[in-house]
């Protein structure tokens, strides 16, 4: 694996530099305005500007050849692609702030960098399709309501559990967190654990999803916590209940199937780009949910994340490259369809495109339905208060409601921090 890639960009839990042909002492590409026209004298037409592309190098095989062919495949503008191999968020950071300037970048939107003004926003972009979007995952592009980011492909996490497993134990998938913790305790034997989420008892993975299987969010009106209410307590001392059920010291962590695929667990939380190896192995002895409500009042959840395509806003031709992401990521769903799918099982952003990809199945209406993302107001530094909190919840039985609420007053200093 590389030391950049989508899964690190995921995780969160963000040289020699290619600028731009021509010179940066003139605007390139946009002729000076003239009064020299007259009748019957022909305007010329304008030159395509230049714009430089950025992306941080994927694993797949056929990606660089892919979006090399998408940007020569462009007539409005000449685009440069730069694939950036090893530790690409420092050379886009150096790059952000000191140039050559990238025009058109892949990352993730962080309110860092809409404070220093170095994103262009793209409202106007996809204003025409902004239904065709998961809310959430728009939500996780926005600060100060302005959109800064266009998703490019989609990334999620699922429970996947053992058709036949199930079946013999009399179990039912799980929908809500006891029948979760009832299922497995009853899946547990023979060897054999009820549920995998991480060798650190899910700490890490469902934080996010415990606070929404509640109903509630990590950050509300784009200011405050969103989860500083007794029933995120609740959620999380579900996760210390399925003690025993759990399984611990696993040779790979939970987005590995390995685990699931070898029979050591009835039930894993993983990523759904595990789909094609597991249905290799498996066939059709499996199914997948989303991560189960907490009760009536809460909600089922699937995290939903994945890279956006921005605009800089030092490049010297802002409206070309708006026009190049509008044309590449919303009018090229060729493209879109192809970029998500052909290299790796990863989803369409826009949920029109989902619809096409038929390999999807039950995981694209998951996502339509219930997909979450966080936003850029939740730091590394909120994530890390609200991981450790649960994980001493999980692991040594710690009180819920005290933890919780030093996660609270920890987050609250973050987003003070922000705000300042």
């Amino acid at each position: 694996m590389r030391k950049t890639s989508r899964r690190a960009f995921l995780a969160l839990a963000g040289t020699t530099i290619l600028s731009a042909c021509g010179s940066n002492t003139v605007q390139r590409g946009n002729p000076p305005p003239s009064t020299a026209y007259s009748a019957g004298v022909t305007r010329p037409k304008p030159k395509p500007v230049d714009l430089a592309q950025w992306y941080h190098p994927y694993p797949e095989a056929g990606v660089q050849e892919a979006v090399t062919r998408y940007a020569a495949a462009y007539q409005k503008s000449k685009v440069a692609v730069q694939w950036n191999p090893d530790d690409y968020e420092t050379k886009l950071n150096a790059a952000l702030q000191a140039g050559p300037v990238p025009d058109v970048f892949e990352g993730q939107v962080t309110v860092e960098r809409v404070r220093q003004n170095l994103l262009v926003p793209l409202d106007d972009v996809i204003g025409p399709v902004r239904g065709d979007f998961n809310p959430s995952v728009l939500a996780a592009q926005t600060v100060d309501g302005k959109l800064y980011g266009i998703p490019q492909a989609l990334d999620t996490q699922v429970l996947f559990y053992r058709k036949s497993f199930l079946q013999e134990a009399g179990v039912q998938p799980p929908q809500t967190l006891d029948e979760l913790v009832d299922a497995a305790k009853k899946l547990s034997k023979d060897g054999v654990k009820g549920l995998f989420a991480g060798n650190d008892a899910g700490a890490a993975a469902l934080a996010g999803p415990l606070v929404w299987s509640a109903g509630l969010d990590h950050i509300k009106d784009g200011k405050s916590v969103g989860f500083d209410d007794p029933r995120t307590a609740t959620a999380f001392a579900k996760l210390h209940e399925l003690n025993g059920s759990l399984l611990l010291g696993a040779a790979t962590d939970w987005p590995d199937p390995l685990p699931f695929i070898d029979g050591l667990t009835a039930m894993q939380w993983t990523w759904l780009w595990n789909l094609p190896k597991i249905q290799d192995t498996l066939k059709d002895d499996f199914g997948v949910l989303a991560f189960p409500r907490l009760d009536a009042a809460g909600a089922p959840s699937v995290p939903v994340g994945g890279l956006s395509s921005m605009v800089h806003a030092k490049s010297l031709n802002p409206n070309a490259a708006k026009d190049f992401v509008k044309w590449l990521w919303l009018e090229r769903v060729d493209f879109q369809q192809e970029f998500a799918t052909k290299f790796g099982f990863h989803l369409p952003a826009r949920l029109s495109v989902l619809d096409k990809v038929t390999a999807a199945g039950d995981a694209a209406k998951l996502i339509k339905e219930n997909g979450r993302a966080t936003g850029p107001l939740w730091t590394p530094a909120a994530n890390t208060a609200l991981v450790d909190a649960l994980g001493r919840i999980a692991r040594d039985g710690a009180d819920p409601a005290t933890e919780t609420k030093a996660a609270v007053e920890a987050v609250k200093a973050e987003l003070g921090r922000l705000s300042a």
